[in-house]
Order: structure tokens, then C-alpha cells, then sequence
């Protein structure tokens, strides 16, 4: 029987073609350059988002303190958080309040229905030719086309509302879901079917798992929409909400109150994506990406 070759012989035996002497470089690599880590990278403080925010509100002021732009077209930022005290002092609560709730339900119905229908026309090529067509034609209607159809259709109270924010969420994460799914990889797909993986098993095991990445884009892009189209909803026909904090700035002439409404506004929309933000981090641990490689 032969002696079995030590690591070290194996080692040793790996050489390039043609290469002699004990110079000759090894074709693979030691043990040492395998298991070397990679230099660390330095983290961006958490602040560092907040640099470009700071500044454009202290040019603001600074600018309109100088006289170079109208106070009443443009308040300074000192201004927008006096008109904003006011506002708490008031009813500012109620309509960040019902603001917020109406993006929570008619995200959540959008959402849902478009997580359904994505993941339909990426599992079935016969309902992907017939819905895609359809949707991708609905989908570059703008908002503001649905609102008088709505209104004929459903009246002026919550519901013309909730159906429009529903209608701004479904499109993306119908996107995110399909293309998603189409995306996985088909070798998965071979080897969880070569382990007796099957139907919903297989969508559990490897569809889901693979295509979520996509599918957790489209629910942040669609909360984004969810918020535009709320505000859409709301200067139409509303007497309570940020988007009617809008329309009657404008009606009044106070831009102080317009523009604390869209502060109001970035500020929601930004807490409610950074919390979309940390569900993703939590659910994709598992994902090695380029940003996880640069954090």
C-alpha cells in the first residue's frame, strides 16, 4: 500500500508549468494568504448624514437674514420652528396622526396585494403574459389621474384616500416581488428540487429566501410612494392631515406653514424608511453584500 502524501508534499507538488528551483511559485496559495483578513475599514460616524441637512438650513438662514430672499416667500429656519410650537400647541398632533395612519393602512393593503400578485406573475409565465402588460400600462398613470375617479367613484371621505396611498404602494412592491422572483437563480432552484423540495416548501425554502433581497427594495421604494400619494389624497379633499397643513398654507399665504409641512413630511418619511432600513439589515444577515463588506 502507498503512503499517503503528507500535506505539506502536497503542497509543494503544485507548482506552475514549467517552473523549476526552489523560486518557482506554488499555484496555490499558503495557508498564511488564506487566512490573512482583510484591512479594516473605517466606519462613517452616525452623524454624517445629518452634515448636508445642517448646512442648507444655516445657508438658508443666512441667506434670507442678509435680505438677499423675501422672508415671506422663504422663512428662515428660526421661523419654521416658532410656526412649528405654534402648531404643537394646536392640533399638529391630529393631523401628523391621521396622516400617519392613513399611510399605515393603505401601505399594508397595497403592499399585500402586491407581494400577491408579484409573486404570481414571477411563478407563472401564463400570468405574467396576461397581468404584466396591464400593470406596467396602470403604473405610468400618475396620482393625481386617479383622484377624480376616486372621488366619483368612492365620495370624499377615508376611503378615495386610503385606496389612492394603496394604489402608490402596490406598484413598486409588485415590481420588487416579480423581479425577485424571476431572479433566482434556477441552479437553487434544481437542488432544493433534487432534496425533495416542493411547492410551497420550495417557495419557503429557496424561492423566498432568494428573491427577498428585491422584494424588501420594493416595500422600502413603495412606503416612499405610500407617502407622496398620501399627500396627493390629502390636498384634494381632506380637513385633516399634513397634506391639508398644505393646501391651506398656500390658501392663506403662509409659506411658513408650507414648508413646516414638508419638514413634517421628510422627517415621517425618513423615520419610517430608516425603520424599513433596520428590518432589512435584520432579515438579509445572512446576505454577504458590498455593503456589508464596506461597513
Amino acid at each position: 500500500m502507498s503512503a499517503v502524501p503528507s500535506p505539506r508534499t502536497l503542497h509543494s507538488s503544485v507548482r506552475l508549468a514549467g517552473a523549476t528551483g526552489p523560486e518557482a511559485a506554488p499555484l496555490l496559495p499558503s495557508a498564511t494568504a488564506l487566512t490573512t483578513a482583510p484591512p479594516a475599514r473605517r466606519r462613517l460616524r452616525p452623524g454624517w448624514g445629518l452634515l448636508l441637512p445642517a448646512l442648507a438650513l444655516s445657508g438658508t438662514e443666512a441667506i434670507v437674514r442678509a435680505g438677499l430672499v423675501p422672508a415671506h416667500l422663504l422663512p428662515p429656519p428660526s421661523a419654521l420652528f416658532v410656526t412649528l410650537r405654534e402648531l404643537a400647541g394646536a392640533d399638529l398632533a391630529w393631523h401628523v396622526g391621521a396622516s400617519a395612519l392613513r399611510v399605515a393602512i393603505g401601505y399594508a393593503a397595497g403592499a399585500a396585494l402586491g407581494i400577491l400578485a408579484g409573486a404570481l406573475v414571477g411563478l407563472d409565465r401564463r400570468a405574467a403574459a396576461l397581468l404584466d402588460p396591464t400593470f406596467q400600462a396602470l403604473r405610468a398613470v400618475p396620482s393625481l389621474a386617479w383622484v377624480p375617479l376616486l372621488l366619483l367613484w368612492l365620495g370624499i371621505d377615508e376611503a378615495p384616500k386610503l385606496v389612492l396611498i394603496a394604489i402608490g404602494a402596490f406598484f413598486p412592491v409588485y415590481m420588487g416581488t416579480a423581479a425577485g422572483i424571476r431572479g433566482v437563480d434556477r441552479k437553487l432552484v434544481e437542488v432544493g428540487r433534487m432534496v425533495g423540495l416542493r411547492g410551497a416548501a420550495l417557495a419557503r425554502r429557496v424561492l423566498l429566501p432568494a428573491a427577498l433581497p428585491a422584494l424588501l427594495t420594493g416595500l422600502r421604494n413603495g412606503l416612499s410612494l405610500a407617502w407622496m400619494f398620501m399627500v396627493a389624497a390629502e390636498l384634494i379633499a381632506a380637513s385633516r392631515g399634513l397634506g391639508y397643513l398644505l393646501s391651506d398654507g398656500r390658501e392663506t399665504g403662509r409659506a411658513d406653514i408650507v414648508l413646516t409641512a414638508i419638514l413634517l413630511l421628510a422627517l415621517l418619511g425618513k423615520a419610517s424608511d430608516s425603520v424599513m432600513q433596520a428590518l432589512e439589515r435584520r432579515l438579509l444577515v445572512w446576505h454577504d453584500s458590498l455593503e456589508r463588506s464596506n461597513a
